[in-house]
């Protein structure tokens, strides 16, 4: 039979081996914890470096397309020998300001003006209402700036012939604007017959641009427009 002291020694063996497991399942655990932490960790590193490569993805497109506006309005300017009077400087400032209160980001309005730009006859002293009378026709009738700079520059380049194209899309002029139009053409003051037209634009669609960029699509449209910038 075997002796208390064997009894007392087998019972702290025993007891030993129990601790020693216990304590062995612990840090099995403490590994599965650790696996699943470093996959986590793995996991969101991954997501922050494809989140990282989308943003620099993203970044590098804006920054070519500003790079290749500015190069086409430049473009336009020297071949068209700045007959215009309109800067670089001007053009920039004016599409900063209207992006800072209507849904169009600068690049777009830039596209426009230089499009604008094409149609000689439309000088600085009107170009900066020109600009707001684009915006304000493509925010009124639903289409793109390219559309509107193409109508509204023929207009203005050609106010006798070119208020037909102005007409076609629902613009309205009365006979009596018509005659004072032609009679301001056949005088030399193009620039009168211009402001006309565009005074006419104003009383249609004066103010779209700028009341759309106050709703609250609007406010994320700038919002967007702003950190694209």
């Amino acid at each position: 039979m075997p002796t208390i002291e064997a009894l007392v020694k087998i019972g702290a063996v025993d007891d030993a081996s129990a601790k020693l497991g216990g304590i062995g399942g612990a840090f099995d655990r403490l590994g599965g914890i650790a696996r699943g932490a470093l996959v986590a960790g793995f996991a969101v590193a991954t997501a922050a470096i494809g989140g990282l490569v989308a943003g620099l993805t993203s970044s590098i497109a804006a920054a070519v397309e500003a790079q290749e506006v500015q190069a086409q309005l430049a473009a336009v300017i020297e071949s068209t020998g700045g007959k215009a009077g309109v800067t670089m400087d001007m053009a920039n400032g004016l599409a900063s300001s209207y992006q800072a209160v209507t849904r169009f980001g600068d690049e777009a309005i830039l596209s426009g003006e230089s499009l604008l730009l094409t149609f000689t006859n439309i000088g600085a002293d009107v170009f900066p209402q020109a600009t707001e009378a684009m915006l304000n026709m493509s925010q009124s009738m639903g289409q793109d700036l390219k559309s509107s700079a193409i109508q509204l520059g023929k207009a203005l380049n050609d106010p006798i012939a070119g208020i037909s194209a102005l007409t076609r899309i629902g613009v309205t002029f009365t006979d009596s604007q018509k005659a004072a139009i032609q009679s301001m053409v056949e005088l030399g003051d193009v620039a009168g017959a211009q402001k006309l037209i565009l005074q006419e634009l104003q009383t249609e669609f004066g103010g779209s641009a700028v009341a759309a960029g106050q709703t609250f699509a609007g406010q994320l449209d700038i919002l967007k427009n702003k950190l694209g910038d």
